[in-house]
């Protein structure tokens, strides 16, 4: 699966809730046992990798 399959925004700029890190949305990593997809997201301020769930990913607001 890719992200144009997934619908992700790709490199946009999204946060962590309405308060929370800025972090870019990277592709798509790995489809969960639940059917959720896990994504790589990249910290702004620091630069760090991690992975980050669809869902929660899609909940999240864009970043001012």
């Amino acid at each position: 699966m890719n992200a144009m399959t997934l619908g992700l925004p790709l490199g946009e700029i999204k946060t962590f809730g309405p308060f929370g890190p800025k972090y870019e949305v990277g592709q798509p990593v790995r489809e969960l046992e639940d059917g959720d997809w896990l994504v790589e997201v990249i910290l702004v301020e620091t630069n760090e990798k991690t992975e980050y769930r669809l869902t929660h990913l899609r909940n999240d607001p864009d970043a001012l």
